[in-house]
């Protein structure tokens, strides 16, 4: 096994958080009585990824984040309604999504019966990701789950990561691999932290100027970068 501790990412990794993220878009506009259109996805997808990269250089705090972000979108869109309403209303919705990367359960079955632990990293909202993270079955296969909100250190701070490693047994940094979506939160998080970083790149995207140590265009490249095959 060329990796004992294997942090894994939530969303984007594990769970196919796009099509969640759709889903609770357009069933939260449908309970406010909003209408929907792509341009307007399109409008917030851009916003709110500009804002949480905000978020992660700490620029901006968890909860400006999630009391602004719809404010904003409905300012843009000329929607009148409440955004720090809708915002609650979404994380209902959202956190009622919980579908599937395709491979998942069968690389969190073959890392459970090898020697690899498995750890969940989310800087997802606490409610939210607990019932996604035993809703979708992936929770159950994690020796620990540290989500940001609860550790009050977000990916990629260096906080975020020490907080994991002295929790979880016999740590050691060389031994340690984030598999992750994001190259900003996980990838720049796991440098920060000393680990090796694999980044899970099933679209192909083209590298920015964060390097990864290795890069996955499937879950099960994932188990054999993991496994040292």
């Amino acid at each position: 096994m060329r990796y004992q501790f294997i942090l894994l990412d939530v969303d984007g990794t594990l769970l196919d958080f796009k099509a969640c993220e759709a889903r609770a878009f357009k069933m939260s506009l449908e309970d406010f009585g909003l209408p929907y259109s792509d341009e307007v996805y399109e409008i917030y997808h851009e916003l709110n990824a500009e804002l949480w990269k905000l978020h992660e250089r700490q620029i901006l705090t968890r909860d400006e984040l999630l009391n602004t972000r719809f404010v904003k979108l409905f300012e843009q869109c000329g929607y009148d309604a409440d955004g720090v309403a809708f915002e609650k209303n979404y994380h209902v919705r959202l956190s009622e999504g919980a579908f599937l990367e395709p491979g998942a359960i069968e690389l969190l079955e073959r890392l459970k019966h090898s020697p690899g632990e498995i750890y969940i990293v989310t800087n997802g909202t606490l409610l939210t990701q607990e019932r996604r993270l035993k809703e979708s079955g992936i929770g159950a296969y994690a020796k620990k789950v540290f989500i940001s909100e609860e550790i009050g250190y977000q990916k990629p701070m260096k906080e975020y990561f020490d907080y994991c490693f002295s929790e979880i047994p016999g740590f050691e940094p060389e031994k340690a691999i984030i598999v992750g979506d994001s190259l900003s939160a996980d990838i720049q998080g796991g440098i920060n932290a000393g680990i090796a970083t694999c980044w899970y790149n099933p679209e192909k995207k083209k590298l920015e100027e964060i390097v990864p140590d290795w890069e996955a265009h499937s879950l099960e490249e994932v188990w054999r970068i993991c496994v040292g095959e």
